[in-house]
């Protein structure tokens, strides 16, 4: 009996910079593959680059209705995004085609965590905005900068074991923040819905922003909670609150957030995110030349950064094609 032929799969990588490949995936018995890779891919040239495609593997890059339509890229099948969100695949058309996508959660957590506790020690010991005044000369000129470790309400920073964080995002990130914010001490809170009642074992949403002095964000972004933490809600912290957004752009309001810091209604923040990426002064409040005086922390979309989560991701990949190919996928968003 003749063995039928293999099937083939086409696969293009849009963004191999923020996570290198592989070296082999791990294919079914009668699967084969051919892998083009791209370092970095533009937005103008996604639709070129998946023509023939059969799967699609990307991390942040728009892909829009206009390059998942079956016109623009008929032979796809599946998406692989390396990342856990998904918020930059049109999702609607993916459904409306039967196109597989499949993330890779809890890859990044332990990362992101750590990233959490270093964003808050540095947004609540003003590190970062110490280390500016200290290079600009100002500690001869003052004669000292110990004031600067100051909260709006007067005080000098609290330590961790008189925290308490406020949780906004319980998913595999926020439950390994909250571990080793109760091993340092901190008390914790985890935040029901804006605007529903909590559910067991959950704070309501407007008691967390009232009490906690650590709130830290790590949600996915979609349409509902665009704007969540916005002038009201800074508005009702307490003064010495540290805002900590390892979520995703626009979650936080960032003109309302500046303004915040700004009249010192709240002690500090930390973003590791922005509404548009790359970010830089000329798009976003947070990086504005005014702002390089405020007690505010920023990083550039690395807190998912480290060795164990390249080494996660790839092995997430592998089970996610090998299994989707047997026909027992996982991870499945669509």
């Amino acid at each position: 009996m003749t063995n039928p032929s293999p099937v083939h799969h086409d696969i293009v990588a849009l963004e191999t910079f923020f996570c290198p490949l592989p070296a082999k995936l791990d294919m079914p018995p009668g699967h084969t593959y051919t892998i083009t890779q791209y370092d970095r891919t533009r937005v103008d040239q996604i639709a070129e680059r998946i023509r023939d495609a059969d799967i699609v593997i990307m991390t942040i890059i728009n892909m829009s209705a206009e390059v998942l339509a079956v016109e623009a890229s008929p032979r796809l099948k599946a998406i692989f995004d390396v990342a856990s969100g998904t918020d930059s695949i049109d999702m609607a058309v993916c459904r409306a085609r039967g196109i597989h996508v499949a993330n890779m959660p809890h890859c990044n957590a332990t990362t992101v965590a750590e990233h959490v506790i270093a964003s808050y020690f540095a947004a609540r010991r003003s590190i970062t905005l110490s280390h500016s005044l200290i290079r600009r000369g100002e500690w001869p000129k003052r004669g000292t900068l110990l004031r600067t470790l100051d909260g709006p309400d007067g005080k000098l920073p609290r330590t961790a074991g008189n925290e308490i964080m406020g949780i906004i995002g319980w998913g595999a990130v926020g439950k390994k923040a909250a571990s080793v914010a109760e091993t340092l001490g901190m008390k914790v809170l985890v935040s029901g819905r804006k605007g529903a009642p909590a559910s067991e074992g959950r704070t309501p949403f407007d008691t967390v922003i009232r009490e906690a002095t650590v709130i830290v964000l790590c949600l996915p972004r979609s349409p509902e909670v665009l704007n969540l933490v916005s002038t009201p809600e800074f508005e009702a912290m307490q003064s010495c609150c540290v805002l900590v957004n390892v979520s995703r752009g626009g979650i936080v309001d960032d003109d309302a957030l500046v303004k915040a810091l700004r009249e010192r209604k709240i002690a500090g923040a930390a973003s590791d995110v922005y509404l548009y990426e790359p970010a830089g002064p000329e798009n976003s409040p947070l990086l504005a030349p005014d702002t390089q005086d405020l007690n505010l922390v920023t990083t550039p979309h690395v807190a998912w950064c480290s060795e164990d989560t390249i080494i996660s991701y790839n092995n997430a990949l592998k089970e996610n094609i090998s299994s989707w190919l047997n026909g027992t996928p996982v991870n499945t968003v669509i």
